[in-house]
Order: structure tokens, then sequence, then C-alpha cells
């Protein structure tokens, strides 16, 4: 298994993001270039070189020969590749990947203040409780390791908000996690990363084998490596 992030650099030379988009297939250009604002488009570039730059170490080939299609539920995966699984996920400054050769879900998202009544509407019921227990730094802390597991959870799985948030539940105590389901996706593992200052990472996977630390490597590094594997 990999975690993979990187710092964006969102003022990045306009030749130079151009010479990327060159690299890319038109639908994810064009996906790219639907945003409205430039740092959502380079959360979503940073997200995409992220994989296709692994993708390429892993196998020992160069992007142009990488071929990614979706499944019927609308989770990317890699042509031709059944044991290649992957999941992306970006937030504020960063971008993450994760990798395993079994189904995978990650989730990153900055902790900032929050009304905590949105839990109400998301948090199955011993979650809520749980979550209006604690106060202060503590309860927001909380609410964005919760957070980030049941969208873990809900990426891993596959449908989305298809899945109905009701039918699961995490409970975290002295940094052990619980997981309540009765749904099909129900023998995962699970771990949260905290990254830089203030970061959630939280992944769920079918393997208990999580490296220690999550890799962080330099935007531009990524980049070179993506252009040089052309």
């Amino acid at each position: 298994m990999e975690i993979i992030a990187t710092k964006i650099e969102f003022d990045i030379d306009n030749n130079l993001y151009e010479e990327i988009l060159n690299e890319l297939p038109r639908d994810k250009v064009d996906r790219i270039k639907r945003f409205r604002r430039i740092e959502d488009s380079m959360r979503t570039l940073a997200a995409d070189l992220l994989i296709r730059t692994a993708a390429c170490i892993r196998f020992n080939t160069q992007n142009r020969f990488l071929k990614f299609q979706k499944g019927c539920k609308g989770k990317p995966y890699l042509l031709n590749n059944k044991d290649f699984h992957f999941n992306l996920s970006h937030s504020g400054d960063f971008a993450v990947c994760a990798i395993s050769n079994k189904t995978i879900g990650i989730d990153i998202e900055k902790v900032q203040d929050m009304d905590f009544s949105i839990a109400k509407r998301f948090f199955s019921q011993s979650e809520t409780q749980d979550l209006f227990s604690k106060d202060g730094e503590a309860r927001k802390q909380y609410f964005f390791d919760l957070w980030t597991l049941k969208e873990s959870y809900i990426k891993a799985d596959g449908r989305g908000m298809f899945l109905p948030l009701n039918s699961f539940s995490f409970g975290i105590k002295d940094n052990i996690i619980t997981f309540k389901t009765e749904n099909k996706l129900r023998d995962c593992f699970f771990k949260i990363y905290t990254i830089a200052d203030q970061y959630k990472i939280s992944v769920c996977t079918l393997e208990d084998t999580f490296p220690q630390t999550v890799t962080i490597k330099n935007f531009y590094d990524i980049i070179e490596l993506f252009l040089g594997s052309k």
C-alpha cells in the first residue's frame, strides 16, 4: 500500500500549466478547465498527476500508455490492471492518493471551524452522541476524524452518496477505531493520519498493512516526473 501527498503550488507558470495539460486526455483537460477558480483546477490536476506518476513508476511505463476508465458507479480504474486499486482526494493546499492491490478509499480534509449541527444530518446517533460529549478543540478534531473516516468508507464502497449514511457507524477511543455496519463491504481496516498543520487523512481498505506515515512529495518534482514519463 502507498499513501502519497503533495502540497499544491497554485501560482504555477502558465506555460508549464499548458504543457502539462497537453499530456492529458481531452476529457480530463475539459474537466480541469471547467472550474471557475484556478485553485479548484489545480487541486484536480495535482491529484491526477499523483496517480499517473505513481502508476508509471509501479508499472515501469509511460503516461501515454495509461488508460483510465470509470466503472458503472463512476469509480475510476486503470484498464487491464484489475489488482491496481486507487483513490484520490484533495482539500485546501493538499492532494492525496492511496494505492493498494485491494479496494481502497481515502479522504483528506482541512480542520477548520464548523457548524456542528451538520453532524445530525450525516452522522449516526452514536457518532453524534460521541461528538457532542466533547468540547472545544477536541470536538472539532473528532468531527474531522469521523468525517474523513465516513468519506473514506463511502469512496471505498464506490456507491458514493447512494450509500445510506446511517448504514454504518464509527467510534474512536484511545486511538482505536471501531466500525459497525450490515453493508456488504464490512471487513475493512481504517487508519487516520495528520499531515502538515491541521489536515486529516483517513484511509479505508481491506488489508491491515498501512504505511507508518504518508509520503509527501514536492509538487514540482511530481511535475518533472510526469513530463519525463510522456
